[in-house]
């Protein structure tokens, strides 16, 4: 647990320290849970934006985009069950006065019990080897089929005891587990009551008039109300999807973790309409394909799993999550939803008007099925950045910190680095950034020694370093450094954009699917 903690302490650190992610308002001692992306963060968060755009929107023909407004009216939030559903359990400790989500308390609780069972599985796999049947074992040790069924008892009776909104036996579960508070460890506890996760606001120039309105607390429902905008519009045929990136706000219990939980963050969903009775093929076609998507940036397939709910939403009639092994274990990092027909319906009734498609095959109107796919933009900008953090020990025994993100996410593709501040070489260096700049985010660099300067890339993630030395002014080639492997070739100046092509590409990437 202590490794944990010091490579989440790390994690958070180099990215204050290399410029991807500040403490917003940080001169006036910060705002909790509220993050501001540095000048890396920011090309990072939107290398990844646009890595989901393309292989979620441009290369789907029945799937386009939406940007839709944060403020909506207010009767939306009635109508999607927000204003009197959008609760999480809260719990405080008495002694330590710190608050908490009583599920995610369970949920850690469960958790421990899985990797105790994952410990009993890597022990016995180094034991038996090649010979080792992981289903058979599962299946037949005491140890892990206790585990196992305690935690599928305890996951159980929390969803039933959330989902009869019988607050009491949630308490209960919390006492008969003996869960302390995670900072003081002492079991006193208040009960258990609801907290609404919205943030309110106003609209309007006097108080007297202003009409009250909620900052949205996820992105779905602004593609649903336009359903039938791009419906029509776009002459689109069932099935087909509407996805949308953008902010959402939620008033969180317990907002920690660095930029895992926050009260201000960006997701990337997409809600996908299909014919009612055909949901549940399209269900498990996202969650393949989402997963897909995931594994094509090469973060480690043991690093995914699969999570399926035992206590569903309101609107739902099944759903699982994408977990990700983050620095302090597995967590969600997808969601796929079927969502039923739950939210056509919900703005037909409050609305008054019909939002229904006419489907010409069947000869009939209904209101379609959606299957969603949500994705936490920030969380998913943690995994990659979390698990590309490395430490390295070289073969002279000396260390270096490299981020090793996909270079198609590399905030930055080439630095430029002339080996001396003279002799015409950073004039030669700033031309090939001149040339290359069309096609990549480069940049230049010629303070110290060039070593450090490879090392100084290395913790920014920059996937290649050009050096431009005497040799270049004779015959135009340049050194180029693999950030990965530390390898270094000699090649011409024209050849430059093909190789960092071939490396950063999306096609490239994308084809990995």
């Amino acid at each position: 647990m202590a490794k944990q903690e010091d490579i989440f302490k790390n994690v958070v650190s180099h990215a204050k320290e290399y410029g991807f992610i500040f403490p917003s308002s940080e001169v006036y001692d910060g705002l909790s849970a509220v993050y501001d992306y540095a000048q890396n963060g920011v090309e990072l968060k939107k290398n990844i934006r646009e890595y989901w755009w393309k292989a979620m929107v441009q290369m789907n023909d029945n799937i386009v985009g939406l940007d839709a407004a944060i403020l909506m009216h207010p009767t939306t939030w009635k109508a999607s069950g927000h204003v009197d559903a959008f609760n999480d359990p809260l719990i405080d400790n008495k002694d330590s006065k710190r608050r908490y989500r009583a599920d995610v308390l369970i949920e850690d609780y469960a958790e421990k019990l899985n990797q105790k069972a994952v410990k009993e599985i890597e022990k016995a796999k180094v034991r038996f080897g090649d010979a080792f049947n992981e289903a058979e074992f599962v299946a037949t040790n005491a140890r892990v089929v206790e585990y196992k069924a305690k935690e599928r008892a305890i996951l159980e009776r929390m969803a039933r005891s959330l989902g009869n909104e019988d607050l009491a036996d949630v308490k209960a579960l919390i006492e008969e587990l003996e869960i302390a508070c995670p900072e003081s460890g002492s079991r006193n506890w208040t009960e258990v009551r609801q907290f609404n996760l919205m943030f309110g606001t106003k609209l309007g120039a006097s108080a007297d008039s202003a009409m009250d309105l909620y900052l949205r607390p996820e992105t779905a429902q602004g593609i649903f109300v336009n359903f039938l905008n791009v419906q029509k519009s776009g002459r689109m045929k069932i099935p087909f999807g509407i996805a949308q990136t953008g902010k959402a706000f939620r008033n969180e219990i317990v907002a920690r973790q660095f930029i895992f939980r926050m009260r201000e963050f960006e997701q990337m969903e997409m809600q996908f309409f299909v014919r009612p009775g055909e949901e549940m093929k399209h269900y498990e076609f996202w969650k393949e394909a989402r997963l897909k998507w995931h594994l094509s940036l090469g973060l480690g397939r043991e690093n995914y799993r699969f999570h399926d709910h035992e206590k569903l939403a309101h609107y739902a009639n099944a759903a699982a999550d994408i977990e990700f092994n983050f620095p302090f274990g597995f967590k969600e990092l997808e969601g796929i939803h079927s969502r039923t027909d739950f939210d056509l319906k919900a703005h037909e009734q409050y609305s008054g008007r019909k939002l229904q498609y006419f489907d010409a095959e069947l000869n009939q109107n209904y209101v379609p099925y959606v299957v969603e796919t949500s994705v936490g933009l920030d969380r998913m900008f943690l995994a990659v950045f979390a698990t590309s953090l490395k430490e390295e020990t070289l073969e002279d025994g000396s260390t270096r910190t490299v981020l090793k993100l996909p270079t198609v996410l590399a905030p930055t593709k080439a630095a430029v680095l002339p080996l001396v501040k003279k002799d015409g070489l950073p004039e030669i260096a700033h031309q090939i950034i001149a040339d290359l700049r069309w096609d990549f985010n480069v940049a230049y660099d010629e303070k110290d020694a060039v070593g450090r300067r490879y090392r100084r890339q290395d913790a920014l993630g920059t996937p290649f370093c050009i050096t431009v030395d005497h040799q270049t002014v004779e015959d135009q080639t340049v050194t180029i450094r693999h950030r990965d492997t530390m390898k270094q070739d000699r090649v011409k100046i024209t050849d430059l954009k093909s190789i960092i092509e071939n490396e950063v590409s999306m096609k490239n990437w994308l084809m990995k699917m």
